[in-house]
């Protein structure tokens, strides 16, 4: 079977494009490595994958040498042409579309970026996948598209239509995107919605990652609400498994789905929504214990207000992925704080 993963020399990408090569799949991995935070990280995460990047040339395959299964091209989502000769060339069998312009804070300075990649981009996706008839998309959504909504633990069967920045309204746009050609040409698409995500590799731009840089060379770190807010922290390779099950199963049309009281994450077409997180949401200052045990050092603090475009909780309901794919994560806090400090520190030689 021959599958696309985007967004490969992302966080997320990296460990999903590496778990499937390993699981004997072919792989094709696609990332235009923008410079939206520090791009030795992104080839580091694609060396680390075996994919030399001095070798890297637009739109030119570059075999793995740990994993003969998985090639890497250097491809941006949002250029038309391209995707279209990408499709055309690999008949992709599934779709695992991660790459995303990420960052809440950043769509609020930058929000054209969000407009090229989150929907041009994710427009292009379901055009190929439209032309190739593939069998199933499995698509990055965010716990952010929650927004307002502050019936937690947040469920997918609730509405979602109050999100509080262009990031998470992008995300939500994904999803309604997905289930018009879910609906039109029954293509099946699974949008997962994404809980934090932590572990070694990660991305900079996130808290975590600004917090261990900081109390590791004694800076002050700034946390905002003063600190009363909590996050479904996920360790990373319990994200993998959760989304390796669900590629494995395409999404299927609810046959007792009703139209006059619809439920938003089924459909009567071959559409899905689903929570992927831990379902045990820790609070920022016990996150921040964790980080400063891993590290062996205490963090100064500097409390702040709220900041535009956060929110107060995020909180899974996992119901739905724990009975339909038995997902249950593994990792607790402190066990993945441990996994990322340890990897930080000789990534950074620090």
């Amino acid at each position: 079977m021959k599958i696309l993963v985007t967004g490969t020399a992302g966080f997320i990408g990296f460990y999903v494009a590496q778990r499937l090569a390993r699981l004997g799949f072919d792989i094709v991995g696609v990332d235009n490595i923008n410079t939206y935070y520090d791009t030795e990280l992104k080839h580091g995460r694609l060396e680390a994958s075996g994919i030399a990047t001095a070798s890297l040339r637009d739109n030119e395959p570059v075999c793995s040498t740990l994993y003969p299964n998985y090639c890497f091209i250097k491809l941006d989502i949002s250029d038309r042409a391209q995707m279209e000769s990408l499709f055309n060339t690999y008949k992709f069998d599934v779709v695992c579309h991660l790459a995303a312009q990420a960052g809440v804070r950043y769509s609020i300075t930058n929000p054209h970026d969000y407009a090229l990649s989150n929907l041009s981009g994710f427009l292009n996706i379901l055009e190929g996948c439209r032309s190739v008839q593939v069998k199933h998309l499995v698509y990055a959504s965010s716990s952010s598209v929650y927004g307002l909504n502050s019936n937690t633990p947040f469920s997918v069967h609730d509405g979602a239509a109050h999100p509080v920045s262009l990031y998470a309204a992008s995300k939500k746009s994904n999803e309604m995107m997905a289930h018009s050609y879910s609906h039109l040409y029954q293509i099946p698409t699974t949008g997962l919605r994404f809980f934090t995500v932590y572990g070694p590799w990660g991305r900079p731009d996130m808290a975590y990652f600004k917090f261990a840089d900081a109390i590791i060379k004694g800076n002050p770190i700034d946390v905002y609400n003063n600190g009363e807010m909590q996050r479904d922290f996920t360790y990373v390779d319990d994200i993998v498994e959760g989304i390796i099950r669900v590629l494995d199963k395409p999404a299927t049309a609810n046959p007792k789905w009703n139209s006059q009281q619809p439920d938003p994450a089924t459909s009567s077409a071959p559409y899905r929504l689903y929570n992927i997180g831990n379902s045990s949401p820790v609070k920022l200052m016990k996150f921040i214990e964790a980080l400063e045990n891993a590290i062996g050092k205490k963090a100064v603090i500097n409390l702040l207000p709220m900041q535009a475009g956060d929110v107060l909780s995020t909180d899974a309901d996992m119901s739905d992925l724990e009975k339909e794919f038995n997902y249950h994560p593994q990792t607790d806090i402190q066990a993945g704080i441990n996994r990322f400090v340890t990897w930080f520190k000789d990534f950074y030689k620090v």
